[in-house]
Formats: C-alpha cells, sequence, structure tokens
C-alpha cells in the first residue's frame, strides 16, 4: 500500500534520528507506517557533510497524514512554536499517548509535552474544543481554570469545573 500525498506535508527536521524517530512514532500510533527512505550520496557533500549511504529522508504516515523526516544535521532544534495535537476520545487514550510519548521526554503544562526528539505535542481530549467555545463564558472559564492547573489532562476534572462542580 503507498502513502499517499496531501497538498501540505511537515518536514520534521533532526541531526542524524530521522530514521529512527519515525520507527518511534509508528511504534506510538496503531495506524500507521514507514515509507520510502532516501539516502545521501557523494553529491553535495560539502554542503551536507553526510556519509554517502546514510539515512537523508524517511517517509512515515500516522493515520493517512504523511510526515518526512530528514536527517538535516544539528543546525535546527525544535521548539514550542509548532507542535503536533492529538484529539483524544478517551482518558485511556491521554493517558497512553501521554505515557507513550513523555518516555525519556518531559511534561509540560496543559498538555503539552516534548518526546525524546524535543519534538512538542498536545495531547488533548476531544471534548475542549466544545467547551472552551460554549456561549457560557462562565463554562469555559471554568474549563480554562481547571486545565491550567494540570500536566496530563483529566477529562473527568475538566468535565466537573465545565458543570460547575467543586473539584
Amino acid at each position: 500500500m503507498a502513502i499517499t500525498k496531501q497538498m501540505i506535508t511537515p518536514c520534521l527536521w533532526f541531526d542524524t534520528e530521522a530514521e529512527e524517530a519515525a520507527k518511534f512514532y509508528c511504534s506510538v500510533f496503531k495506524n500507521a507506517k514507514i515509507g520510502k527512505i532516501s539516502r545521501y550520496t557523494n553529491a553535495g557533500r560539502e554542503v551536507h557533510r553526510k556519509p554517502a549511504g546514510s539515512v537523508m529522508v524517511v517517509e512515515f504516515e500516522i493515520d493517512g497524514q504523511t510526515f518526512t523526516a530528514l536527517n538535516g544535521g544539528p543546525n535546527f532544534k525544535f521548539n514550542e512554536a509548532i507542535s503536533l495535537q492529538i484529539h483524544c476520545e478517551t482518558q485511556a487514550d491521554v493517558d497512553y499517548f501521554w505515557s507513550r510519548l513523555t518516555q525519556d521526554g518531559q511534561e509540560g503544562p496543559c498538555g503539552w509535552l516534548k518526546d525524546k526528539y524535543g519534538l512538542s505535542w498536545q495531547v488533548v481530549p476531544a471534548v475542549i474544543p466544545k467547551m472552551m467555545t460554549d456561549p457560557d463564558p462562565m463554562k469555559s472559564e471554568r474549563v480554562m481554570n481547571a486545565f491550567l492547573k494540570m500536566k496530563k489532562l483529566d477529562i473527568a476534572a475538566i468535565e466537573r469545573a465545565y458543570e460547575g462542580q467543586h473539584q
């Protein structure tokens, strides 16, 4: 089965870990696969400084979304200016993704984390956008006040805040 192409494909820049990272992400998500792998040649070695035959780009797919992972060297690092959101229907999903992606990574506030490669993720309960756009501003304020105190988000606690029930 060939990986389909969409108009915009996120390219994730790594130093030398592109293949390792792509395999890790494919192990975290159930509907994921590795696609084509391209390798550096001697052409342009004065620019890329990579040995011929080493991995240049790994194509991978998660739930129909294609990504590329590039071994571009140590010049650039990930930061929080971009993150990938995972919309979770259940607390079990939140717990699973939080646990897998923070392994050797770092927990952050409000459902944010950095994985072991430094890539930022948001593990978001799917109910939050609905709650945050409720016409009753008190409900969205309570929701925000609840999740601002959390690292990994707790759906039940957020739902209690939404309904105005005290914790």
